[in-house]
C-alpha cells in the first residue's frame, strides 16, 4: 500500500532550532530510557503481556545473585526468625494470578512543565500471570510480635540516589502486609523470574503502582516504628514542590489506553487509518477498584460516548474495552478515559507534580483518516 505524496499528509518534525525546550530530551534521560523499557501499546491486544515486552524498571544495577548462596531472610520483631532458600519458599501454598504492574511515573514526559526522570509517555504498563506463595503465610509463620509497626522489604540492588547510599527498600503497615493478595512470587507467566525482573524473588503488591513490588527480594524485617528510608519519605511522592514532604504514592489510579488505530508514521507516530466502520480497542485498569465504563471521544474531547466492556481476567488485571467508529476523511484526535467504581473520572487536564507520579490524563492520539 502506498499513499499519494504521504511527507504532505503527516506532521514534519520541527527543526531542533525551533522546537522549544520542553520538547528536547537530556542525554541521562535518554540513558534511562534505554535502560527501562516500556510496553508498545499495540501489545495490549494479549490478555497477559508477553515477558519481554512488559514495562521494566531498574532502579541501579541487575545484582549478580548466586542461587546456591541465596537465602530470604525474615527477623526483627518476630518470634521465630526465618533463612529461606527459593526451595523452601517454593514448598508452601503457591498461587498463581494476572496482575496489571504500572510504573508511578507512566504519562511523565507528557507534563508540560516536563519532569527531568525517566520519560515514560503511556507505555510504562504490562499484565503478567505471576506465581508465588501468600505473604501473610510467611509472616504469620515467622508470627508478628508486640510492638510491630511497619514490615520493611529489602531487595539485593544498590546504588546512590539522593546523595544517598542505599539498597532499595520498601515499606508496608502491618494491615495493608496482610492482605490475601500480597504474595512473594519466583515465576512470571509460568517461567522462573528473568533477572530483570527481580529472579529468583520479588514482591508482588497487586494494585500498587509497580515501585512497591521490591525486586531482588532478601530480606524482610519487622520494626517497631514508621520506616523513613530514602524510597519511602523523598521518592514516589505526590508534591508540588521538592521541598516538601507531600503525600506517599501508593495505589494506581484509574487509566484506560487505546491500542494504536491503523497504522503510524515512523517518526510521529501519527496514525493513518480508511475511512468507514472501525473498531477501536483497547484495556482500562483501576488498580484495587473495579471500571465502571470507558467513554470515547472522537472530537478531542468535546463529546463522549461510552465503550463496550469485555471480560476481566482477575481482579487485579485490565479489563478490554472496544468501540465502534464511523471514520470520515479527515484529522481526527481521538481520546479515551476510563471511571472507576467509585465514581473516579481520569482527568483530561494534566495532574502536574514535581516528580511526574500517578499523571493519568486521558490519552490522545492523533489521526489521519482518508
Amino acid at each position: 500500500m502506498t499513499l499519494d505524496n504521504p511527507t504532505s499528509r503527516f506532521l514534519k518534525l520541527p527543526d531542533t532550532s525551533e522546537r522549544e525546550a520542553t520538547d528536547l530530551f537530556h542525554r541521562e534521560e535518554v540513558q534511562l530510557a534505554l535502560r527501562n523499557r516500556g510496553m508498545p501499546l499495540e501489545i495490549m491486544r494479549y490478555p497477559v503481556t508477553p515477558t519481554g515486552m512488559h514495562y521494566l524498571v531498574i532502579h541501579f544495577d541487575i545484582p549478580d545473585i548466586d542461587i546456591d548462596q541465596w537465602k530470604l531472610q525474615v527477623g526483627g520483631l518476630v518470634s521465630q526468625p526465618l533463612s529461606l532458600s527459593l526451595d523452601d519458599i517454593k514448598k508452601r501454598p503457591a498461587r498463581t494470578m494476572a496482575v496489571t504492574m504500572e510504573c508511578a511515573g507512566n504519562g511523565r514526559a507528557l507534563l508540560n512543565p516536563r519532569v527531568f526522570s525517566q520519560p515514560w509517555f503511556n507505555e510504562g504498563i504490562g499484565t503478567a500471570e505471576w506465581t508465588g506463595t501468600p505473604l501473610k503465610g510467611i509472616l504469620d509463620e515467622a508470627g508478628l510480635t508486640d510492638g510491630a509497626v511497619n514490615i520493611v522489604f529489602s531487595g539485593a540492588d544498590q546504588g546512590i540516589q539522593g546523595e544517598v547510599l542505599q539498597v532499595y527498600q520498601r515499606s508496608l503497615n502491618i494491615a495493608e502486609s496482610m492482605r490475601e493478595e500480597m504474595m512473594l512470587v519466583y515465576e512470571m507467566n509460568g517461567q522462573p523470574l528473568q533477572p530483570q525482573h527481580g529472579y529468583p524473588l520479588r514482591l508482588l503488591l497487586p494494585g500498587w503502582y509497580g515501585m512497591a513490588s521490591v525486586k531482588w527480594l532478601d530480606k524482610i524485617e519487622v520494626v517497631g516504628d514508621q520506616f523513613q528510608g530514602y524510597q519511602m519519605a523523598k521518592s514516589y511522592r505526590y508534591t508540588q514542590d521538592t521541598e516538601e514532604p507531600g503525600e506517599p504514592v501508593t495505589l494506581i489510579r484509574v487509566r484506560a489506553l487505546m491500542i494504536p488505530p491503523g497504522i503510524p508514521d515512523t517518526m510521529t507516530r501519527v496514525r493513518w487509518m480508511t475511512a468507514g466502520q472501525q473498531t477501536l480497542t483497547g484495556r482500562a485498569w483501576a488498580g484495587r477498584l473495579g471500571v465502571s465504563r470507558v467513554e470515547v471521544s472522537v472530537d478531542d474531547g468535546s463529546t463522549w460516548s461510552v465503550a463496550t466492556l469485555g471480560e476481566q481476567v482477575s481482579t487485579f488485571a485490565w479489563r478490554e474495552w472496544s468501540f465502534d467508529w464511523n471514520a470520515v476523511p479527515g484529522w481526527h484526535t481521538l481520546s479515551v478515559r476510563a471511571t472507576d467504581t467509585e465514581e473516579n473520572v481520569q482527568p483530561i487536564e494534566q495532574f502536574w507534580n514535581a516528580q511526574g507520579m500517578g499523571n493519568n490524563m486521558a490519552q490522545r492520539v492523533r489521526v489521519l483518516v482518508e
